[in-house]
């Protein structure tokens, strides 16, 4: 992208000039339909695998869904303890061992709660189930009573006192119990989960499970969909380029995506948001703002997930 370059070399990263860089990507985006909205009264939930997902997927979504007067939960499968960079800017050692990511886990249950505040989300509406990060797929295949254990923490069980169920095994019977004991008590109408599409392992199976459980209950048909880690440099580009729509991902290049549409003062409620996930604002804030745009993505699990 030497065009990219030379803009960006002489300041020129206006939306405007960004359109000119991506014609056709801009045009698909622009050309989707809108989401559908919220109405008073409805119960959303956003299932995350990791503290930040939920703002990077859905900050503008959660807003919505507010200010149309529906109740907003929020509940993440892992508390982010695998993430090994993290640990070594944020707890200053050069070798993170398992107490050291454990801290970590907790630090980002805090940023959470943060960032949660920062869209409205009350704190009585967040779930915190505190799995094991990096190893939710592992976890499922096993399928197996013997708790799979952490490549990171070392630990077998929840080791979290916030969790839903600190001490429960880490075993796929114990996630869906977990979960299914969150899907209970909120009795959503909406569920904002990940696609399959999504290329990071834990997003994968926190889509499976969910919709796993959903299915269980007859209740498919309430998801909407969204991708994280859609593919190779995927947002792009990176950086704040807020008023510059987010481009439809290369791995799910052909869901049937709708577009929801963001005010300048929703996004800037979603940056502060993400600001509050300190810890990775100060490893990868490139890509935390580049989710920062005058959109997002959904998709409804109209069309066969890949992975599935």
């Amino acid at each position: 992208m030497l065009l990219a370059a030379l803009l960006a070399a002489f300041g020129i990263n206006s939306p405007s000039a960004l359109r000119l860089l991506y014609p056709r990507a801009t045009a698909e985006v622009t050309a989707l339909p809108a989401a559908p909205g919220y109405r008073a009264g409805q119960r959303v939930l956003v299932v995350s695998p990791h503290p930040d997902d939920e703002s990077l997927c859905c900050a503008g979504s959660i807003q919505h869904a507010l200010a149309a007067g529906a109740q907003v939960y929020i509940v993440w499968l892992t508390s982010g303890d695998g993430f090994e960079l993290d640990a070594v800017l944020h707890e200053h050692t050069l070798r993170p061992r398992g107490w050291a990511l454990e801290r970590l886990g907790q630090d980002r249950i805090a940023e959470a709660t943060r960032a949660a505040g920062v869209l409205g989300v009350p704190r009585d509406h967040l779930f915190f189930l505190g799995y094991p990060d990096g190893s939710l797929l592992r976890l499922l295949r096993a399928n197996s009573a013997t708790p799979t254990r952490s490549r990171y923490t070392g630990a077998t069980r929840v080791p979290y006192r916030q969790a839903l169920s600190p001490g429960a095994p880490y075993t796929a019977a114990s996630l869906e119990r977990d979960l299914g004991t969150v899907l209970d008590r909120v009795r959503p109408d909406v569920v904002l989960l990940p696609s399959t599409a999504d290329f990071h392992p834990d997003h994968q199976a926190t889509s499976l499970v969910t919709q796993r459980l959903l299915a269980a209950r007859g209740e498919q048909g309430r998801e909407r969909l969204w991708i994280v880690h859609g593919g190779l440099e995927w947002p792009v580009p990176k950086g704040l380029h807020e008023g510059f729509p987010l481009l439809i991902p290369p791995r799910g290049h052909r869901l049937p995506w709708t577009r929801v549409d963001l005010t300048p003062e929703e996004q800037d409620t979603k940056l502060r948001a993400l600001r509050a996930h300190a810890s990775q604002m100060a490893v990868m804030p490139r890509f935390l703002k580049a989710f920062v745009r005058s959109n997002e993505l959904l998709t409804p699990p109209t069309a066969p997930q890949p992975g599935k």
